[in-house]
C-alpha cells in the first residue's frame, strides 16, 4: 500500500491577501477553486509545476476574526534552489519570522500567522 500526500489545508481570514502572499513569496498560483452554492465558503487550491502537492486555502464567509493558531508548533516546508535569492525576496517582503543560520534554514510567516520553513536544495 502506498500513500501520497496531496494537499495541506490552511483556514484563512482574508483570501485575496493570502493568495497574493503565496504567489509573491513562493510562486504558488491558483489551480482550481470550489465555491459553496450559498457562497458561505471558498476553497482555493494553490500549486506550481514542480510538484503535484497543493496548498488548500479555505475561506469562511461568517468568520469575524483571524484564526487562533495556538502555539505555532507546526509548519509546511519548501525546498528552494536559490536560497539566497529567496532569502532576499522574503527579507524585502518583511515576512521572515525566524532564522537558524546554524542549520541553514529560516521561516516566513503568512498573513494568517502560519509558519513556512525555507530550506536550500542540498
Amino acid at each position: 500500500m502506498k500513500f501520497q500526500m496531496v494537499h495541506e489545508n490552511y483556514n484563512v481570514f482574508d483570501l485575496k491577501k493570502s493568495m497574493d502572499f503565496y504567489e509573491k513569496a513562493l510562486g504558488l498560483k491558483e489551480k482550481r477553486r470550489i465555491t459553496a452554492e450559498d457562497e458561505s465558503f471558498i476553497i482555493v487550491y494553490l500549486g506550481n509545476d514542480t510538484t503535484d502537492f497543493e496548498l488548500e486555502l479555505t475561506w469562511n464567509r461568517d468568520r469575524e476574526k483571524p484564526y487562533d493558531l495556538g502555539e505555532d508548533e507546526f509548519h509546511l516546508a519548501f525546498r528552494v534552489d536559490d536560497f539566497e535569492g529567496a532569502h532576499a525576496l522574503h527579507k524585502e517582503m518583511d515576512c521572515i519570522c525566524f532564522e537558524n543560520m546554524e542549520m541553514g534554514i529560516y521561516f516566513i510567516i503568512d498573513p494568517n500567522g502560519y509558519w513556512l520553513e525555507i530550506v536550500p536544495t542540498r
